[in-house]
Parts: structure tokens; sequence; C-alpha cells
């Protein structure tokens, strides 16, 4: 996945609006409804090699394992449940307008309960043409089997940013987080981009948490609570939902 390209942030900051929240979100939220992640011991690139599974090479190599890979992913996805802090960002919606911005590839905001979630990552619950990235189809929790295809007669695949590939929803990804009053950063140790670099772009004027167990370095202007998402995040949704 190419990282976000930002610019130096030296000048003023730009408008904010007070009564938008941005919620940025990482692996960690996900694995607390027990899903796996990549990087963590016993993870799932544990498994498999990133090269076999998550490439443009490993498609045009092996479509089948890589259909294998993702239709088990969907499977867990779809199995899992929202939990605590899914269902309280969700809540802020009750005061605030909310945009969670989700490096994750499964639903678990929108069956939360969030109406306006942002995945940059792709979503394992659609599927895309293989010729015309345009073409997407809602598929939930099926498999996608060899021979399943678009209406232009191409091989379905999963809808998912493979690395190699530009990330989606940039442009408005950066908009949302420059604006918003409030930035929460969750489940994500900023080693990676696009958080790393979507952070940075939170306006100097914003109130800024980031709830995490560990991070690699700590985001200028950010409060962190170390801990997970569920022991911390209903905390400060009720907060701000009382203040």
């Amino acid at each position: 996945m190419n990282p976000v390209k930002v610019r130096a942030r030296t000048e003023l900051s730009d408008p904010i609006d007070p009564n938008k929240v941005v919620v940025l979100t990482g692996a960690g939220i996900s694995a607390e409804s027990g899903l796996p992640t990549f990087r963590d011991m016993g993870g799932l690139w544990e498994q498999y090699e990133i090269t076999e599974v998550a490439s443009p090479e490993a498609w045009e190599r092996d479509p089948q394992l890589v259909l294998d890979f993702y239709n088990a992913r969907r499977t867990q996805a779809v199995a899992a449940e929202p939990n605590a802090a899914h269902r309280a960002l969700a809540e802020l919606e009750r005061r605030y307008d909310v945009v969670v911005i989700t490096q994750n590839v499964d639903d678990l905001h929108e069956r939360g309960g969030s109406s306006n979630v942002i995945h940059v990552h792709g979503e394992l619950v659609k599927a895309r043409s293989t010729a015309d990235p345009e073409l997407i189809y809602e598929i939930g929790g099926k498999e996608i089997q060899l021979g399943d295809l678009c209406e232009a007669g191409s091989q379905l695949r999963p809808h998912i940013v493979w690395f190699g590939e530009m990330i989606h929803n940039t442009d408005v990804a950066v908009a949302e987080i420059r604006s918003a009053g409030k930035v929460l950063v969750v489940g994500t140790s900023l080693s990676v981009y696009p958080a790393a670099g979507l952070v940075e772009l939170a306006s100097a004027g914003a109130e800024k948490l980031i709830v995490s167990p560990d991070l690699e370095q700590e985001p200028v202007g950010f409060e962190w609570i170390r801990g997970t998402a569920v022991e911390h995040v209903p905390q400060i949704v009720q907060r701000w939902l009382e203040g």
C-alpha cells in the first residue's frame, strides 16, 4: 500500500468545525471483536507471506490462493460482532457530526451503528472487477469464486487495497481530518501509513486524543491514552457527550 503524501503544516491551521469529530481507527479495535491482525504474534502474516496473498503479483500468479485467503477473512469478519468501542463511536452521532476513517476492511463500524465510514484499505463485503476498478459489487458474506465475473466479463477480485496499490478515498479523508474540531485515533500504533500521515494533518486547534497500548512515536499535539479501545473509548465518548 502506498503512503499518503502530506505537506508540512507550517502555516496557520485551516478553520475547524467544533461539531465535527473524526475518528481514525486501525486493527486494534477489530482485534477486540476477535479478528486477527496481521502484525501481532500469531497474526495473519505468521501464516502467509505478504507476496503470496496481498499483491497484484500474487493475484496474477495464484488467484485461487488469494481468493481462499480473503474468503476465509470475510467469513471471520461477518461472524464477528461490534464491540463496546464500535457502539460508543456510533453514540457520538447523537451530538456530533462524526466521520470514521478506518484502515480496517471489516464492516464492524457500520454494524455498530456508525453512519459515515470512510474505508481507505477497501472492504471485505465488496468485490470488484479485475479489469474496471469502478465496477464494485456488494457481496456481504458470500465467497468469490474463480469464474465469478463482472458485467464486463472480467473475473471478480476482493475490493481490497493490496501492497503496491493506491489507497482509497485519500482526498476526502484529508479534508475531513483537517476540518475536525476533535480527532480521536484508536487501535493503531501509527507505525504504518496512511495513519501516520493523516494524523499530521489534524488542526493545531483541535482536541486530539490517541488510544493505543503502544506507539512508535507519540504524535505532536495528541494526548496519548495508553490502553485498549474497549477500555477507554466508551469513557471518552461519554465525556464528550456530557461536555
